[in-house]
């Protein structure tokens, strides 16, 4: 189980320990969303580095803090998510921080945004874990979604994974598609299938 203490310790900031705070606070939930996939996304960043992806890692480290910070199932919480990092933040980074916290809502980066490429594949690496790890997540995705009739759910997620899955590459660095491209292209497959099997 991941802890905040011992998160924390990787805030990639001397100082704004408060702001720190005040994130581990708001990832400390049940779902998905929560401290475990914070935790993950900040170790698939520190694997991208060792495997020699070149990216700013401060920008790119307050951004997996910032990403899912303000996370309720409702529209528009990267936005928001976004202006919490723009608010806090220093300029630099705050505007780059801002600026690939929005892109997570749709995984898009450009091919020659090394920063938004790392963040991306990170974020998304969940897609690659081993079967046992990826079923959790999915049941986890579900009950964050409780309030959604099972009917609606299943057509919007598969929604959601058909449109990766039309993507040529689900990950944008070379590096995170020897990792994970092989191992999620086979989960989400196998997700979609099951939400479409009604």
């Amino acid at each position: 189980m991941t802890s905040p203490s011992d998160l924390a310790a990787r805030w990639p900031l001397a100082q704004l320990h408060d702001v720190r705070d005040e994130l581990l606070a708001a990832w400390d939930r049940p779902g998905y969303h929560d401290l475990r996939h914070l935790a993950e996304v900040l170790d698939r960043i520190d694997e991208l580095d060792a495997a020699g992806v070149r990216f700013d890692r401060v920008p790119v480290v307050l951004a997996a803090w910032f990403h899912d910070a303000v996370y309720d199932g409702e529209p528009g919480a990267e936005e928001r998510s976004a202006a919490w990092a723009a608010t806090v933040l220093p300029d630099p980074p705050a505007a780059e921080v801002a600026r690939l916290v929005r892109m997570t809502e749709h995984h898009r980066p450009d091919d020659h945004d090394p920063n938004g490429c790392v963040l991306s594949d990170a974020d998304l690496a969940i897609l690659g874990a081993a079967e046992s790890r990826y079923e959790e997540y999915a049941a986890d995705v579900r009950r964050e979604y409780a309030h959604v009739p099972d009917l609606d759910f299943r057509a919007g997620r598969a929604a959601v994974l058909e449109d990766l899955a039309a993507k040529p590459r689900l990950f944008q660095t070379p590096e995170a598609a020897d990792l994970w491209e092989a191992r999620a292209r086979q989960n989400v497959a196998a997700e979609i299938r099951r939400l479409r099997a009604t």
